[in-house]
């Protein structure tokens, strides 16, 4: 089969995709694209109607979800322990944490930023700084499972973290890091400073943009 193709932008959501890939040791074509592209690079919106980031193309397959293309790309090599398989130890909290990560944490900073920080002239800036402590409630889960534990799941570095640890570096690149816990900072940090990581965000730098 071909290599993976992901279209993004620069720490975005693409992210974890790019992360998740880094650690497993696939090897992906990155696509850059600017932000928003449905504004900046209309043309994308004939490979995804959406006009979405990220989306990654493998074959035939075509995926717009970043925490969904996070678990391909990992197990996309073979067996990993950047998974949990059914029956294993944590599984039921390996999914619920990869979904939490999205659907209730990254969701409010999307809002957020769109309306505090992108459309603004709308006068729409406090609903935006309501959706951020929203965010800053929903950080509890987090929290609390990690009180007693290095990582989210199976006493091992996953994609749960991967997907979770995305959204708390968007949090200190919008300006909610406020509302980020020192003990989900120190978190945040562990991942980061991961070789893979790393690699992730120079694999994005060095992209070039897509072309159509």
């Amino acid at each position: 089969m071909t290599k993976p193709i992901l279209y993004t932008c620069a720490r975005s959501r693409g992210t974890r995709c790019t992360w998740a890939a880094q650690e497993a040791g696939v090897d992906l074509t990155l696509k850059m694209l600017p932000f928003p592209p449905r504004v900046k690079a209309p043309e994308y919106l004939e490979e995804n109607s959406l006009g979405t980031i990220p989306m990654l193309v493998h074959g035939e397959d075509k995926m717009t979800e970043s925490c969904a293309i996070a678990v391909y790309l990992a197990g996309l090599a073979g067996p990993t322990e950047l998974l949990i398989a059914p029956g294993e130890p944590d599984y039921a909290a390996f999914l619920d944490f990869t979904y939490h990560a999205d659907a209730t944490i990254t969701f409010p900073q999307t809002v957020f930023m769109r309306f505090a920080m992108f459309e603004k002239q709308r006068g729409l800036e406090e609903a935006g700084h309501a959706y951020a402590r929203w965010f800053s409630k929903r950080l509890v889960k987090l929290e609390e499972r990690l009180e007693t534990r290095e990582f989210l799941c199976a006493d091992r570095f996953t994609v749960a973290d991967i997907c979770c640890g995305f959204a708390l570096t968007l949090a200190q690149a919008v300006g909610l890091d406020d509302h980020v816990p020192d003990a989900l900072k120190a978190y945040r940090k562990r991942l980061t400073s991961r070789p893979g990581y790393q690699a992730a965000i120079a694999q994005e730098e060095a992209a070039p943009m897509a072309q159509f």
